[in-house]
């Protein structure tokens, strides 16, 4: 195993400890992990593999793609501009963008793209990976397509489109993307390395991903008799082409190149652990003088707007305005918690509650099997947090 790059604050050496097993024990080949206290770094760790082909090492300032973690960063860019009063979550979404008018979505409004209400999580017309990056070919598509339910009836992931949806709107609001509003608008000012679409000069930094290409078609050879009950009706939708599960996971088809620079608001935001942790910490509160959100804007934006078994999904979920609200089950549960996770692993979240900010990013995506890399780390922050209590 190569050296832990990095350092920790006083009391949190058990999350280095934990970090060291995780990569000791084979579950890792590239990761970080970065904690924030009250706006200020406890945890600044890396260490492993960025690179399998070629043996680079994991560097301080390697990204890495973290997949829908990104929803995260992207609803915090409409709720700046809501906090700014150039945007009314409550308006329809075609007072800012009137082709999304058609086919009965003129009075949908901003706030169910957010909550994963308004029905689109999938098009009629699955889009190649080339137009989705174009941009304006997905949007066209979104804009004409007719809802899969009545908007505000249901909520369902929208997994892909999602990015764009919201992104087009921030788009028309301001007449940048939404990866430029995140670089000038959010990441500048706090010194993140966190991007929506990647500058060619930062391509050297990235982490390969290691894992073998995404097979929806692996899901139709699954023995479903073979699982218990919920196990079964869940893997029957993703086994089923025509359903609304895989339609929405196969909205680009093929499914696209994640370490593609290019910007997709739902799934390849790029960044170090520490700008994840860092980013959530400024939602918070203040980092080195600066604050995204007010406290007013955060807790509108972290208020619960739905909650039950996901159309898309099929399993229990909570929502607040954009940000993934975490259920009791899971391993970053805390009443006040709000972030989201990506597949494979990645995490970003924050618990005004104790003033935690926390990011882990990795290059190797687990699939199938519990993923315990995250759940670790976080159990050595919280051991460290009840000794501090103490």
């Amino acid at each position: 195993m190569s050296e832990i790059g990095g350092s920790t604050a006083p009391g949190f050496e058990g999350v280095r400890e934990a970090f060291a097993a995780n990569l000791a024990g084979g579950q890792e080949v590239g990761a970080a992990v970065g904690v924030y206290l009250h706006g200020r770094k406890v945890v600044d760790l890396w260490c492993g593999i960025a690179d399998p082909e070629t043996g680079r090492p994991w560097e301080r300032d390697t990204v890495q793609v973290v997949f829908s973690t990104t929803k995260g960063v992207t609803a915090a860019c409409a709720h700046l501009l809501a906090q700014r009063g150039e945007l009314d979550l409550d308006a329809p979404v075609a007072a800012y963008w009137p082709e999304f008018a058609a086919n009965g979505k003129e009075r949908v409004p901003v706030r169910w793209l957010l909550t994963h209400q308004a029905g689109l999580p999938v098009i009629d017309h699955p889009i190649t990976p080339a137009e989705a990056i174009t941009w304006d070919p997905m949007v066209t598509a979104l804009a004409a397509q007719r809802p899969s339910w009545e908007p505000g009836t249901a909520h369902g992931y929208h997994a892909h489109t999602y990015g764009w949806l919201v992104g087009e709107v921030v788009r028309r609001v301001t007449g940048r993307s939404l990866g430029t509003f995140l670089a000038e608008e959010i990441a500048a000012p706090l010194g993140l390395d966190l991007w929506i679409g990647l500058p060619e000069t930062e391509s050297h930094r990235v982490s390969r991903i290691v894992a073998d290409p995404i097979d929806l078609d692996a899901f139709t050879r699954i023995d479903l008799d073979a699982l218990p009950g919920p196990a079964r009706e869940v893997m029957a939708a993703y086994a089923d082409p025509t359903s609304l599960t895989r339609r929405a996971m196969s909205v680009i088809t093929p499914l696209p190149d994640h370490d593609d620079p290019a910007e997709m608001p739902s799934t390849n935001g790029i960044c170090t652990a520490r700008s994840l942790a860092r980013f959530y910490a400024a939602l918070i509160g203040e980092v080195d003088g600066h604050r995204v959100l007010t406290p007013d804007t955060l807790a509108a934006a972290t208020a619960e707007q739905v909650a039950g078994i996901d159309r898309v999904l099929r399993v229990p979920v909570r929502i607040g305005t954009g940000f993934g609200l975490p259920t009791p089950d899971a391993f970053w549960y805390s009443p006040t918690a709000f972030g989201f996770s990506g597949y494979g692993g990645s995490l970003g979240f924050a618990d005004p509650a104790n003033g935690l900010a926390f990011g882990y990013v990795m290059n190797r995506l687990q699939e199938g099997v519990p993923d315990h890399r995250a759940a670790t780390l976080l159990g050595a922050v919280h051991d460290a947090l009840e000794l501090r209590a103490r």
